[in-house]
Order: structure tokens, then sequence, then C-alpha cells
């Protein structure tokens, strides 16, 4: 069974640590130093390197981490990020400690976006990086909205009780926006309790669940008659019909929020 930790990195970020025995693979890096000071604390080296997108708070810490370590360094074959060593697409599989992780095209919030998906671990995994947030989506900052909705679809379809294992700690503040498209959400209010003693102990919010974020993230429910019409009362002419219509108008509202 893979051990799995949060590396608090930054302001708000998650480099996760995917370990066994003593060595561990590092998923979005921005930060050598906090890499290289959990590794040392824990006696542990590290065995490579997963990337999900080329934004530099996911990136700036490969180059130095490499040149300790001598990893590859896996991600996106269509990446800005030039420091890809094992370049992935679509429906390749990375395997870490005999498990196979499947990679799969997410564009959205960039347009070289992927994930990590594993069922052979106890318990399914997925490393999303800012593509799915615990009651959120990543920002368009390239994709589309029916990009995004593409990718929200795919996530919908893994089993509920996957791991979700988001690159940053934005769960509060997304809940608080989820809460004002679904006031009535039972499921977001107990979300939000949740989330908010984890916080007041210092414990990440994560990971979450598929099955949780079914019911609560608006950005899985474009489909559901509260999130449509929660969008056609922000603007009035969104097409309730089609989910990447709803969707882009809830992520315009999400950017204003």
């Amino acid at each position: 069974m893979l051990l799995i930790e949060p590396i608090p990195a930054f302001s708000d970020n998650y480099i996760w640590a995917i370990t066994s025995g003593n060595r561990s693979y590092v998923v979005d890096p921005g930060d050598p130093t906090v890499v290289e000071q959990y590794l040392q604390q824990n006696n542990r080296t590290l065995a490579g390197i997963l990337i999900t997108h080329h934004h530099w708070d996911h990136t700036d810490g490969v180059a130095e981490l490499v040149e300790h370590y001598q990893v590859d360094v896996y991600g996106p074959a269509q990446s800005p990020f030039t420091g890809i060593t094992q370049p992935l697409t679509s429906g390749q599989a990375v395997e870490l400690f005999g498990h196979s992780f499947t990679v799969k095209d997410v564009p959205g919030h960039t347009l070289d976006h992927i994930s990590y998906f594993s069922q052979s671990n106890e318990q399914p995994i997925l490393f999303c990086g800012d593509t799915l947030f615990l009651a959120g989506c990543g920002r368009l900052f390239e994709g589309t909205p029916a990009q995004m909705q593409q990718a929200m679809e795919y996530f919908r379809k893994l089993p509920e009780n996957t791991a979700v294992y988001c690159t940053h700690e934005y769960s509060l503040s997304n809940l608080a926006f989820a809460a004002a498209v679904e006031p009535e959400s039972t499921a977001i209010r107990q979300s939000i309790q949740r989330c908010e003693d984890a916080r007041k102990q210092n414990r990440p919010t994560l990971p979450t669940s598929i099955g949780d974020e079914k019911q609560i993230n608006p950005f899985m429910r474009t489909d559901q008659p509260a999130v449509c019409q929660a969008a056609a009362n922000y603007i009035t002419n969104t097409d309730t019909s089609d989910p990447a219509a709803v969707l882009a108008t809830i992520r315009e509202w999400k950017n204003n929020f």
C-alpha cells in the first residue's frame, strides 16, 4: 500500500509525496527546499517527479531536485515546461512502486494539464493538479468551458471512493462559493464544518473524494436544477440545457466572488 503525505509549500500549495519503503515520488514540486527537508527528516530518497501542468508553483523545484537526485520527470508531452524527461499522453500509464497510474488529458486550467489515476492501491487515487479542487475547479487560464466540463465528466465517472489529491488549500473559499450557488445544501454545510475543524487543527482538508465532490462541487453539478437555476440567476441568458454553458457562467461568477 502506498503512503501519500502532503508537503506544504508557499502559502497554500501541497506537494504530494508518494512513498513506499524509504523512497518517494513527489507531485508538482514548486519548492525544492521543502521537498529536501521532508526527505531528510523522514530518511527517504527521491524516486522521481510527476508534473500535472506547467505553472511555476508546480515546476520551479524540478531543476534543483533533478540535479541533486538524478531522477526522471514525468509530465505532459505537449507542455511549455521543458524539464520533462518522460513525456506522457492520454491513455499511457506510469508505474510507481508496482502501482499503475493512468494518464488523462484534462485541459481547461491549462492546455497541457494531465491527471494521474490508479485503482491498484487499496483505495483508488487521483492526482488532479489544479483541474479539480474540493468544491471547485481551476481558473480557465488557457482552456475552454467545454474542455473543463469534459474533465469534470471524466472525474464524475471515477469510483466514488477515489481519494482526490488536489494541490491547493482552497477548500473553505470554494465551499463559501458553493454555498452561494446551493444555499439549501446540507452536504455543503457539513463539508464546511469538517473543513473548518481541520484548519483549526492545522490539518489539510484534503484528500476529498469523488463521491463527496458529486454532492458539493458546483462544477461537477452543472446538470443539477439548483445549479442551473443559480447560473441563470447570475447571467439570465445562460443556456441551462448545456452543462458547459452553465460551467462557464458559474466559473465567471466564482472569478468575481
